[in-house]
């Protein structure tokens, strides 16, 4: 396998293999780096190839609300990131919750409530 590292500015290009099975190795360096687990997300775009780390929903986009609440409670320190980390816990289950009860009511397998059910029933 014959590889050639070169680096200019903010980008770093090394040329790699692929074998008979079109399969490629993400050099150990870039894997560590972009924070790579066992999928890749592959896009075609402009003539290329982007592969890139499939990142899980983590609910990391709540991740500044939930320490603005948890500071104006007036935590700080291991409390605060112990408090962080149990809140933080509980986002991924509920998602997974919410889907799988989007796909139910999709399914016909239960009823969705209603704009009324939701809002209260509309003043005339």
């Amino acid at each position: 396998m014959a590889s050639v590292a070169v680096r200019s500015n903010s980008m770093e290009r090394k040329i790699i293999s692929i074998s008979g099975k079109r399969q490629i190795t993400i050099p150990q360096k870039y894997f560590e780096a972009l924070g790579f687990n066992n999928e890749a997300e592959c896009i075609l775009q402009n003539n290329a190839i982007v592969i890139r780390p499939i990142r899980e929903n983590t609910g990391s986009e709540f991740t500044e609300q939930i320490l603005a609440d948890l500071i104006a409670q007036g935590l700080s320190g291991e409390e605060l990131l112990t408090k962080f980390k149990e809140i933080s816990g509980k986002i991924t289950p509920a998602i997974d919750r919410l889907i799988s009860e989007a796909d139910s009511i999709a399914k016909g397998e239960k009823k969705s409530a209603t704009m009324s059910d939701v809002f209260g029933a509309e003043d005339n």
